[in-house]
């Protein structure tokens, strides 16, 4: 006699798919946030280059204080910050 119940293979898949499902969403707010920081940093970045001294080395000086601001988080290297101002 089996303790696990009939329709318990169906409940396990419902379940699955629920998650699966909120995860897919997590990743699609995330990445719709991410591209917005990215678009809008570029915006940034490209009013403060007209007519200033905003070039390659207050850049990479920005990237190395983001970077050691947000430790473990990468996409602002001073690379990643011309593509920003780039991209918007």
């Amino acid at each position: 006699m089996s303790l696990i119940p009939a329709d318990y293979k169906s409940t396990l898949l419902q379940i699955t798919e629920r998650i699966r499902s909120a995860q897919f969403a997590a990743l699609r707010t995330v990445n719709r946030e991410l591209i917005s920081l990215y678009w809008d940093l570029g915006g940034l970045l490209s009013s403060r280059r007209k007519g200033s001294v905003w070039g390659k080395g207050i850049v990479a000086n920005l990237a190395r204080d983001l970077q050691r601001e947000f430790p473990g988080i990468g996409g602002f290297s001073a690379q990643n910050l011309w593509r920003m101002k780039q991209f918007h």
